[in-house]
């Protein structure tokens, strides 16, 4: 049972991490569509936004394995 609760938790931390990393990222996409020309920092803050939820999905993506071979539950 502490596994389970253990699992647990990881898997809403990462639900935790994935709604954040999405709403940086839409704030960033809103602020460059709102702008002509978009600035260096701005570009910049796209790819971050950018690069946290890919590191995101990988997570996902490790957790969907662990699951689908049995390791988890």
């Amino acid at each position: 049972m502490d596994k389970r609760k253990r699992w647990r938790e990881q898997e809403e931390k990462l639900v935790e991490r994935w709604n954040a990393a999405a709403a940086r990222h839409r704030e960033v996409q809103d602020e460059l569509s709102r702008q002509t020309g978009p600035s260096e920092e701005l570009k910049l803050k796209e790819q971050t936004a950018r690069a946290e939820i890919e590191a995101v999905r990988r997570a996902v993506a490790r957790l969907k394995v662990e699951f689908n071979s049995g390791k988890r539950y």
